[in-house]
């Protein structure tokens, strides 16, 4: 007997993934690609940014280091040009 798919699930796997890319800025014009983090459901947006970036680095970030969280989305639009 083949088992079948509820259409719920089918299409949640079809939606791509929102989630961010995560920046580190090395000097004052130079930002280095750390990675990428999918988006924690349930969190606001702020918290969501700053989850993504201790996911992608391990810990939180220390004293005088500064990371970026761009939404996915938003970096492939800014690649196209």
């Amino acid at each position: 007997m083949e088992r079948t798919q509820p259409v719920g699930e089918a299409v949640e796997q079809m939606k791509p993934r929102s989630g961010y890319v995560v920046l580190h800025k090395v000097t004052e014009d130079t930002w280095r690609l750390v990675g990428e983090a999918d988006r924690r459901p349930g969190l606001p947006a702020r918290r969501a940014r700053a989850q993504a970036i201790i996911d992608v680095v391990g810990h939180n970030p220390e004293a005088g280091e500064t990371y970026a969280a761009v939404p996915r989305s938003e970096w492939r639009v800014g690649l196209d040009w």
